[in-house]
């Protein structure tokens, strides 16, 4: 006699709408269906002047990762948890509402425990401080992320000490991070094109990603990285809603 099958209609649908959310990730412009784009302990950079949209984009491609079941950890320099809160759930109703997602709540819901925010002063930060906040949520089983974005980290010349304690950080716990990287209007890049926040630290980077202002439109370019055959026209997020158009 054949055993019954039960399933679970609210979780398949559940499912099947992370998969259909799935298919919009940022990075899907690229070629890329998941953020294999960056391996274990790789580094990625996001750059972009003041106001053009590093922290959305950043945002993007955590709730990309959310949706996959991977943790992620949000470290904050500048706003506090409940601001970046905000971010998020703003971001992922536009993208839901946008793809006409229904049961947004539930699919909300089911994301959520696979988010941690952290947050500290710009002055305040080092790795060894960070380092422990992070051991005191791994050790207590109270949250162990895959992917780290780290939002507002200063890139001055200084930078490149703190970077390769976390590559070395990132390769004990196996997992990658985005970093935002702020550039100043006029500033030219170097001989080689290199941006100038970069400069020393270019090397650490297996993926930079420019957001260039163009009118009601925000360019994507891809400076380094493995970019496979990419559709036709530039890549766009619209400045309005921040969420990359089709």
């Amino acid at each position: 006699m054949q055993t019954a099958r039960i399933i679970n209609l609210r979780d398949r649908n559940i499912d099947m709408l992370k998969r259909d959310l799935l298919l919009k990730n940022p990075l899907s412009e690229f070629g890329f269906t998941t953020d294999d784009i960056i391996s274990d302990a790789g580094f990625g950079a996001v750059l972009a002047r003041a106001g053009v949209g590093k922290t959305a984009f950043l945002v993007q491609l955590a709730l990309n990762s959310m949706l996959r079941g991977a943790n992620v950890l949000h470290v904050s320099m500048y706003d506090p948890v409940d601001k970046v809160a905000l971010w998020y759930k703003e971001l992922f109703q536009r993208l839901a509402q946008q793809y006409q997602v229904e049961q947004i709540t539930k699919l909300w819901e089911s994301i959520l425990p696979h988010r941690f925010i952290m947050t500290f002063m710009i002055d305040d930060f080092n790795v060894p401080k960070f380092k422990e906040r992070l051991t005191d949520l791994t050790e207590q089983n109270i949250f162990h992320p895959h992917v780290i974005f780290v939002d507002g980290l200063h890139f001055d010349e200084s930078v490149r000490e703190h970077l390769i304690d976390l590559k070395d950080l990132a390769i004990q716990h196996s997992f990658h991070i985005w970093f935002s990287v702020h550039i100043h209007r006029h500033q030219e890049p170097g001989p080689d094109g290199t941006p100038i926040p970069l400069m020393h630290t270019y090397d650490l980077f297996d993926v930079a990603l420019k957001l260039q202002p163009e009118d009601t439109e925000v360019h994507i370019e891809m400076l380094k990285g493995r970019a496979p055959s990419l559709k036709k026209g530039p890549i766009i997020m619209d400045s309005s809603t921040m969420l990359i158009k089709e």
